[in-house]
């Protein structure tokens, strides 16, 4: 039933869009090491930038497997399924690379993909850029039909709270204590050290 495509089509690309999220999946090369899967949205963060290229917004979270993994050993993939409508599964698997806000690339590259500025900029923890090796779709027959509600607004709400009652430096500070490594001990989020006051 599963097809591997060739490139991201105009089809692909649109089908991608009309999806609510998407979903990460990276793993350390340690055999002992933690397989780690986030999901992200909303949708409007992905982008596909060439047919076998797509970026997508990284936002400051709880941890940072992700950006563990990809800097170790570039391995990742994007994994969306339809919620409503014909079923399917798309798997994009690839070598990831990383764009921190901190990079003199990270403006650039944020007007390049189109994306919009979220309401607390400082939020923005990296752009992470996916050269696709292998696209492949299956049936998606056992993923639940769901209807959206909408977006949730507890990022954008928790990340101004942050910035609102710690000043411009409180999200590099809560990566430099939460994100600095992953659950392995792999490195993660580099942050100079703060400059004190």
């Amino acid at each position: 039933m599963g097809k591997i495509f060739d490139a991201i089509d105009d089809r692909l690309e649109s089908w991608i869009a009309s999806q609510p999220m998407f979903f990460v999946g990276t793993a350390p090369l340690d055999a002992d090491g933690h397989v780690n899967v986030s999901p992200k949205g909303p949708i409007d963060t992905l982008r596909v930038l060439t047919p076998t290229s797509v970026a997508y917004l990284d936002f400051v979270g709880s941890g940072a497997e992700t950006i563990a993994h990809v800097r170790e050993n570039g391995r990742i993939v994007i994994m969306l399924c339809a919620f409503d409508g014909p079923p399917r599964i798309l798997r994009l698997h690839g070598r990831g690379d990383l764009v921190a806000a901190s990079d003199p690339r990270f403006e650039e590259l944020m007007e390049l993909c189109g994306f919009a500025e979220p309401p607390t900029p400082e939020a923005r923890r990296a752009i992470v850029l996916v050269e696709v090796e292998r696209i492949a779709d299956s049936c998606g027959y056992g993923v639940s039909l769901m209807k959206q509600e909408g977006r949730r607004p507890h990022m954008d709400l928790w990340a101004a709270k942050k910035v609102r009652v710690g000043g411009p430096e409180a999200l590099l500070d809560y990566q430099r204590d939460k994100n600095a490594s992953s659950i392995d001990g792999l490195p993660a989020v580099d942050l100079p050290a703060r400059v004190p006051e």
